[in-house]
């Protein structure tokens, strides 16, 4: 084999065993834990999605409230602010951690104006 096949081979293999990262779209409160660290508490579980705002007939007409939380990372481009304390869908690269699950946004809706009671 020549070195070319072997160096592609050797790049097939490694994209192969790479983890995955998949999209996914969560339920929750939205919480600022400390200046600029923001969570999403009593969330529910992650669901497949894509990358974008849900359409408007996609939002629920209720709040619902899980067991998970996610530390919410990404978020410069968001004014998180405007949405504290407010059951919001959050749409993002869902990271795998210990002990916080995270959350790379790559959007944010609104869905009630207060937060459900936890689980």
């Amino acid at each position: 084999m020549t070195a070319s096949i072997l160096f592609a081979a050797a790049l097939a293999a490694q994209a192969a065993s790479a983890p995955k990262v998949d999209i996914v779209s969560v339920t929750g409160c939205l919480k600022e834990t400390s200046a600029n660290t923001w969570t999403l508490t009593s969330a529910t579980d992650p669901v497949p999605s894509n990358a974008n705002a849900p359409a408007a007939k996609d939002i629920p007409k209720t709040a619902a409230a899980g067991r998970n939380e996610f530390r919410l990372i990404g978020v410069s481009e968001f004014n998180l602010p405007a949405h504290k304390d407010r059951t919001v869908i959050v749409k993002g690269l869902y990271i795998k951690a210990t002990p916080t699950n995270r959350l790379n946004i790559t959007s944010l809706t609104d869905v009630a104006s207060s937060c459900a009671a936890p689980k």
